[in-house]
């Protein structure tokens, strides 16, 4: 049913919540699974310079110690999970508007299922999707599952 299962995480426990989905969607159906973690440069680029921006958008974190630490702690996760059930997983940091380059992923990986979590960091844990979350749906062909982790106050 699913062969390629896409999962962008930015390393909060509702994310986490959604790897530990597609990871379980992966193992029951033989699918691939990739991590996507996203760095937001409308977010990031007012305490940043121009140089570095372009950087974050060429997914160049090498410079960036804490921005790589949290990229690789969040795709990590899901290699790590993955490796427990025997899963490979493919890990890709980006940096740009995250909806965007999710729908670029799932179009250039012929990605055929997003799990994705109900909020992020940077949203509020509320009972209305976050606007990754809900931009992500409107500018997506392929079926999205929204998992949301209850208790999370991140």
């Amino acid at each position: 049913m699913f062969e390629r299962i896409l999962v962008p995480t930015d390393g909060s426990k509702v994310a986490q919540a959604a790897v530990e989905t597609a990871i379980d969607l992966a193992d029951k159906y033989g699918a691939e699974v990739h991590a996507l973690y996203v760095a937001d440069t409308d977010a990031i680029s007012y305490s940043l310079g121009a140089e570095q921006v372009d950087r974050i958008r060429q997914g160049r974190f090498s410079e960036m110690d804490d921005l790589r630490e949290d990229a690789e702690a969040a795709t990590g996760y899901v290699v790590d999970l993955g490796a427990e059930h025997g899963i490979e997983v493919t890990e890709r940091h980006a940096g740009g508007i995250p909806h965007r380059q999710i729908g670029d992923y799932v179009r250039e990986h012929d990605i055929d299922l997003v799990v994705m979590g109900s909020h992020g960091r940077s949203g509020v844990s509320r009972r209305l999707l976050g606007s990754v979350t809900e931009r992500t749906l409107r500018s997506t062909d392929v079926p999205i599952m929204v998992v949301d982790y209850a208790g999370t106050k991140d």
